[in-house]
């Protein structure tokens, strides 16, 4: 018996009470049946769309997708896709079908879907339904198509990149069968949109077996992005690593955190550069330029991909920064800080620190460096310290009050009074620093 949420229960119940079946079908039972909570719910229906409507009459209904069969009724503020069970024609584009058919037969409505695991339906009692044995396949922790696995890629090839997403995501693994076709039709995935394949990306990244995922199933990740394909296999011979390229990839990625989108995908693409930089020298691999190249690629990879301005230059900057020594000084932070802001900087350790993790393990000493560093920087921002401009005890309009016009002089006297306070040179006191910048002045007055 799977339990749900009121408002699911009424809306399943009022279709019943009108003649029509109706139960809870995809990823919000799997979920249930895993143990966790749903985002959202879907319910198919025997209702057609103009039924649905009428049964929800005094709701709001949103026809989301009426061509389809799917309305979107609020209940109780709870927003609830309802379909039309249905049987898809023949998918001209391995994307969308040309036309749909309505049914009345759930069985027919469960034969279309993509996975076992995501055409288990429920009712308004608890009760499952399950044609096609996707209860047990998630007890199982497998991922299994319906039906031809061939077919149901053929159909729509999205399916392919969300099996293996499914698989880092839910740490599930992909049925034999499924694998193969998996591997198979992967060149399908070119037909699909950059904004589809970003959003499966995002999520697969995230997943808890994404390390294992990236290596086992490279071949597919790179008809989307080529990038990643010269990584698999690629020997450092450098005495840091005890991985290739890509297995030192997927272990960075895995030792970022999950919730951090942006660190996952520096991760993913921080060494991307490497094979293009290699070169070798007394039998020693190395890789100079590596991290300047591969956030160049990335730059392009993620343009390509429709990402987000704010994510795409973050990433990008955390993969040209990520090889740069910092300096362990408090001056040395305040510059990293000033130049790049405190957030960059401790996204930077973090990456810095998967990057280690990734290496032979006698190098894992480096991390007690990486977690001095961001005590030094915690403590410069709990103590207020000035490491930049804005921080500084006077700003450009009292340099002008006593005698600097608008221009460059002014803003090199900033930039140098900012250095001067960073090293420790200057206070950042009013009185030191208009005292300083009246010494300028003069000195630049007697050189005229």
């Amino acid at each position: 018996m799977v339990k749900l949420p009121p408002q699911v229960k009424k809306a399943l119940r009022m279709l019943r009470r009108n003649g029509f079946e109706a139960y809870i079908i995809g990823g919000c039972v799997r979920d249930r049946l895993l143990g966790e909570q749903p985002k959202d719910y879907d319910i198919t229906t025997s209702a057609h769309p103009e039924e649905t409507e009428r049964v929800f009459e005094g709701f709001r209904v949103i026809e989301t997708g009426i061509k389809h069969g799917t309305v979107t009724v609020l209940i109780d503020e709870m927003p609830l896709e309802i379909t039309t069970y249905r049987i898809d024609s023949d998918y001209v584009d391995n994307r969308h079908p040309e036309s749909v058919t309505f049914t009345k037969d759930l069985r027919e409505d469960t034969a279309r879907r993509d996975f076992t695991m995501n055409a288990v339906a429920v009712d308004e009692n608890g009760a499952i339904v399950d044609f096609h044995g996707g209860r047990e396949d998630i007890e199982r922790r497998i991922i299994r198509c319906v039906g031809d696995p061939d077919k149901r890629f053929g159909e729509d090839a999205l399916r392919i990149l969300r099996a293996v997403r499914f698989s880092s995501v839910l740490g599930f693994e992909i049925e034999q069968r499924t694998k193969e076709a998996v591997f198979s039709n992967k060149e399908l995935l070119k037909n699909i949109s950059s904004e589809r394949i970003a959003s499966e990306l995002l999520k697969l990244v995230c997943g808890k077996n994404a390390r294992s995922v990236i290596v086992e199933y490279i071949d597919v990740l790179s008809v989307v992005i080529p990038e990643l394909a010269a990584m698999k296999g690629f020997d450092q011979h450098n005495f840091h690593h005890i991985y290739d390229v890509l297995e030192h990839t997927a272990a960075a990625v895995e030792n970022t955190p999950a919730d951090s989108p942006v660190l996952r995908l520096a991760a993913l693409f921080h060494d991307v550069g490497k094979p293009l930089c290699f070169s070798m020298k007394d039998g020693v691999g190395h890789f100079y330029g590596h991290a300047s190249v591969g956030a160049d690629m990335t730059n392009a990879i993620l343009s390509r991909l429709k990402l987000d301005n704010a994510t795409r230059e973050t990433v990008v900057k955390l993969i040209k920064l990520h090889d740069v020594q910092i300096e362990e000084t408090e001056t040395a932070v305040k510059r990293c800080m000033n130049r790049h802001t405190p957030e960059i900087f401790f996204l930077l350790l973090q990456l810095k620190k998967a990057d280690t993790l990734a290496l032979a393990p006698k190098w894992a000493v480096r991390c007690e460096y990486l977690d001095r560093l961001k005590k030094t920087a915690e403590d410069i921002l709990s103590r207020k310290e000035c490491f930049s401009m804005k921080q500084l005890a006077v700003n450009g309009r009292d340099l002008i009050t006593i005698g600097y016009a608008p221009g460059k002089e002014l803003g090199l006297c900033l930039s140098d009074m900012l250095e001067r306070v960073i090293s420790g040179e200057l206070a950042n006191e009013r009185d030191s620093l208009i005292g300083f910048a009246l010494s300028r002045l003069c000195q630049e007055a007697g050189r005229r």
